[in-house]
């Protein structure tokens, strides 16, 4: 498994950079683990993008988790309704990681 956190915003504004990110990492891991614990902003940019790569990873056989959930994300995820769509548990806080950032 490998982890990225993402941290600052996860918005229209770096979509393009994450989206590389994202799925590069799962299509050369078996399971990611994303940190958003250190996401300050959060949209609807943000959101299709993790929306995109767990389609992506759920496609290729493959599983993306998202951890430690920021209150902009959960806020987020709340709003849409999507929160058991990812099938993760809504876990607000930060925690020491050895994942690097993205």
């Amino acid at each position: 498994m490998t982890g990225i956190r993402i941290e600052g915003e996860l918005t229209i504004y770096r979509a393009a950079e994450l989206k590389q990110t994202l799925l590069a990492a799962v299509a050369e891991h078996a399971a990611v683990e994303v940190d958003l614990s250190q996401v300050s902003e959060f949209d609807s940019a943000g959101l299709q993008l993790l929306l995109l790569a767990k389609r992506e990873a759920g496609a290729a056989g493959r599983t993306l988790r998202l951890v430690d959930h920021s209150p902009a994300v959960v806020e987020v995820l709340e709003l849409f309704d999507l929160a058991a769509h990812f099938g993760d548990p809504l876990v607000v806080g930060s925690s020491p990681s050895s994942s690097r950032a993205a």
